[in-house]
């Protein structure tokens, strides 16, 4: 484990963390019922102009997180051979496990540690059409003890609130023998941003050696690791561009009839940070990639 997030970590702001960004989640990334809360992926060099609508930034934000899933998707070859059941862990707001339950047909487990999510997704998931394919759970992986076997594991930009060796541990014990673990996930390349980015989003990010040999020694072996940080770099432009949109929208004396309240203040920091954001991506200082994992024949009992 990393002892420096160890100790910086502390594990009981996790849920609060999500809990409250819960409205602000459904108002930015919503209505639904896919609602996703992690990064996107965009056409390789492009830069998609940001002097349009508020909603069309909100589409093309949407559309960018839609895109990171189902290119993962295919990357791990869940179009070829489509798992049957899926263990989503760290599912947020269930985008996720309803691509999998929709797309694919799989029957989802999503792990959730925040209370109120658990209605959320039910009732995207029955607005969805596989109400019977979803299933939420209230439960930290660290505590976790599964009572099934899965053909894959999931977890998109979640990892990072979690020790590893735990997770890994858990997964293996979760899989059929030969099932794959899939992450979406951002790793430190330059430590001296990890303290920032950790503080802002609640996190304790890991490096990339970190990650092999917690899942080495639970019995896994990398498959496919795939660096996507400059086709993702983008969504903090993006991102940002929605956010002054909505900083207009206030100044403009606009009211809003959602449960959220954004203040002035509030925007005016998040547009800062995104800028930092965008910097540390574009300059991999931070590095988001994608990895599949496979669970050796032996399994993990």
């Amino acid at each position: 484990m990393d002892n420096r997030s160890l100790v910086a970590f502390d594990e009981t702001q996790v849920p609060l963390y999500y809990s409250r960004k819960t409205a602000d989640i459904l108002y930015k990334y919503g209505p639904g019922p896919r609602v996703h809360f992690h990064m996107g992926l965009f056409a390789a060099g492009t830069t998609p102009n940001t002097t349009v609508s508020q909603g069309v930034l909100k589409q093309r934000i949407v559309a960018s997180q839609e895109a990171i899933v189902d290119y993962a998707a295919r990357s791990w070859g869940a179009y070829t051979t489509p798992p049957a059941s899926v263990l989503d862990i760290g599912c947020g707001i269930g985008g996720g496990s309803l691509y999998w339950a929709q797309e694919h047909g799989a029957t989802v487990t999503g792990l959730t540690v925040a209370a109120e999510h658990l209605p959320l997704i039910r009732d995207f998931a029955r607005l969805g059409g596989v109400g019977d394919r979803v299933t939420p759970v209230l439960a930290d992986v660290h505590d976790y003890t599964p009572d099934r076997r899965y053909d894959a594991a999931y977890a998109n930009e979640s990892s990072g609130y979690m020790d590893r060796e735990r997770l890994f541990q858990v997964v293996a014990n979760s899989l059929e023998p030969g099932g794959w673990f899939g992450i979406q996930e951002h790793f430190i390349r330059r430590p001296d941003w990890t303290e920032f980015i950790d503080g802002y989003y609640k996190t304790r990010l890991g490096t990339l050696g970190e990650y092999l040999h917690a899942a080495e020694s639970a019995g896994f072996a990398l498959e496919r690791d795939e660096d996507v940080t400059d086709r993702v770099a983008e969504f903090w432009v993006q991102s940002m561009a929605w956010n002054t949109a909505e900083l207009d929208r206030i100044e403009r004396g606009e009211q809003r009839t959602d449960r959220t309240a954004w203040s002035r203040e509030r925007l005016m920091e998040s547009a800062v940070t995104h800028g930092k954001l965008f910097r540390i991506w574009r300059d991999h200082a931070m590095e988001t990639r994608l990895l599949l994992f496979r669970l050796g024949a032996a399994g993990g009992r």
